[in-house]
């Protein structure tokens, strides 16, 4: 069934409750006033600060972008692209997209023009949706995108190179269109996170989509009564795979534009959530803002939030546990996927394995996985080698690229390219990724273990490991340190800290700097690597 179909139910269903609200928290500290005074407030434009959607709003405003693609010529499997931050207008513009039977595009809100460009050509893309965010970035190459053969700005100051999406859709049948869509069509193309390089397009169908509504209602049992805090981009299929839960319950979920600890706490505690999904650093901040005092949990009304899950990133076992002292009726769940296996699930702990913290977990619901050598072959439990899972969520294809497709999919296994061990009760274990892995005079490093290790240390908020080159062991382990705020920590007493672990394994260079991540929470390693690795080639040579 297409996913679409879910949501004409629910707008027959529940056509007057609130499926979307979206606050911004900006707005709201900009006057000064709470959300309920800034509600009251005579003649002001609340609706900028606080907005609602209703299951029928949301599927009347998707049917009429879906009927205004296809009077505008979009066909069946043309490439429609999202570049927004995160609103109440995307999700309607996603599945407006879909029920056209196009393929909905959703681009990283960080690109560059360069990288816009790169990826509008890459898939192919006729027809682009924007914001006001992006209108500079969109300005430089609009004259440079020949494929693109309409280009809708959603807000207000439309650019003249523009057409307007709000009074284009509003002129449009709000029924749905006449489309039949199957299992097999194309959906969606998500792009890679680049982390290894250029994104590629990785291409689904709607059968991927509705897997994953199923294996995320399965893992997190989402009812019609709860309420979802999305935080991450809606162009990342963790965020949006993760709402397809309340999609399938019919439930509410809340759009937080802003990731300050005091937001989220407020957030939760006034529009009554029960469902939070982190990222390894806003969960650190609100624990550091907890432990200083900045915080207090008794200003605010948790009681009702049940679940917290994070993904994206290996979780330091560290963090749950100050998590539970804080939090001890939460329960908790760690969820590991890639967009290539329609993101989070395909590997998941389960909320009844928190004994297991520091795994990722075990094969998600309707998934396989394995542990294979560099041959295919499954390895010993506890030997490390390439994660590999298969299930309905696994891509169709990258698209328009059989060569990097074949290298990852094999007899519908997919490679995920991430280093891992399973235990003897079958929970896997995250070592690392695949080129990530540090090879210091023939012996195999894995950041991840070592940054596990350094993250259990008072003072940093956050450390990242990389490799760097070395004459004679090939490479070593550098280790760039974040520092909590107000904290002074010195290189000797880093390496004080490290001495229980491996001697081979204890980081050779210590680096204080910022630790870059990407809006999904991964560590920007090559930012790193072409930022370290140029001096430490440098003085290499300058040593001989």
């Amino acid at each position: 069934m297409p996913i679409t179909e879910i949501l004409s139910r629910n707008a027959e269903l529940y056509p007057q409750e609130t499926c979307l609200t979206e606050i911004n928290m900006d707005l709201q500290e900009s006057h000064n006033v709470t959300w309920l005074e800034y509600e009251l407030i005579e003649n002001s434009p609340a609706g900028e600060y606080r907005r609602e959607m209703s299951w029928r709003v949301f599927d009347e405003k998707a049917n009429r972008l879906a009927n205004l693609l296809l009077k505008r010529g979009i066909k069946k499997g043309d490439k429609v692209a999202i570049l927004l931050m995160n609103c109440l207008e995307w999700l309607p513009i996603y599945f407006g997209i879909l029920k056209a039977g196009a393929v909905a595009v959703p681009l990283n809100f960080r690109y560059t023009a360069e990288e816009i460009k790169y990826c509008l050509d890459l898939s192919d893309t006729v027809a682009l949706i924007f914001g006001p965010e992006f209108i500079g970035r969109v300005e430089t190459i609009y004259t440079e995108i020949p494929k693109v053969k309409m280009i809708f700005y959603a807000g207000e100051n439309r650019p003249s190179f523009a057409e307007s999406y709000d009074r284009l859709t509003a002129n449009c049948c709000s029924r749905a269109p006449r489309v039949k869509l199957t299992d097999e069509d194309d959906a969606v193309i998500y792009f890679s996170s680049g982390t290894t390089g250029f994104p590629k397009a990785i291409l689904h169908t709607h059968q991927s989509l509705m897997s994953s509504c199923i294996t995320e209602l399965k893992h997190h049992a989402q009812t019609h009564d709860d309420n979802f805090l999305c935080i991450p981009p809606l162009y990342h299929t963790g965020a949006k795979m993760h709402w397809f839960g309340s999609l399938v319950s019919g439930s509410k979920a809340v759009l937080l534009r802003g990731v300050k600890p005091e937001w989220i706490l407020k957030t939760v505690s006034e529009e009554k959530i029960t469902i939070v999904w982190l990222l390894v650093p806003w969960a650190q901040d609100i624990l550091d803002a907890l432990d200083r005092g900045d915080l207090k949990l008794e200003d605010y009304e948790l009681s009702q939030w049940r679940l917290m899950h994070i993904g994206a990133q290996p979780v330091p076992p560290s963090l749950i546990r100050r998590w539970k002292e804080y939090f001890p009726n939460h329960l908790y769940d760690t969820n590991y996927g890639l967009s290539e296996a329609i993101g989070p699930g395909c590997v998941h702990l389960g909320t009844e394995n928190i004994h297991k913290i520091g795994a990722i977990g075990i094969p998600g619901y309707n998934w396989e996985a394995k542990i294979t050598d560099e041959n295919g072959c499954e390895v010993a439990q506890g030997q490390v080698g390439e994660l590999v899972v298969r299930g309905p969520g696994v891509m169709k294809c990258y698209y328009n690229d059989p060569e990097s497709t074949s290298a990852v999919i094999k007899d519908g296994w997919l490679f995920t390219g991430d280093m891992a061990r399973m235990d003897n009760d079958g929970f896997i274990y995250l070592v690392d990724r695949k080129k990530d892995v540090i090879i210091s005079g023939g012996e195999n490093l894995y950041p991840v273990q070592i940054e596990d290790f350094l993250r259990a240390h008072q003072a940093i908020k956050d450390v990242a490991v990389i490799g760097l080159h070395d004459p004679r062991l090939g490479e070593i382990a550098a280790a760039i340190i974040e520092l909590k705020p107000d904290c002074q920590c010195t290189e000797e007493e880093i390496r004080s800290f490290c001495k229980p672990m491996p001697r081979y394994k204890r980081p050779r260079k210590i680096i204080f700097d910022k630790v870059p991540r990407n809006p999904t929470g991964k560590i920007e390693k090559p930012r790193l690597r072409e930022k370290y690795g140029a001096i430490s080639l440098v003085a290499a040579q300058t040593e001989r």
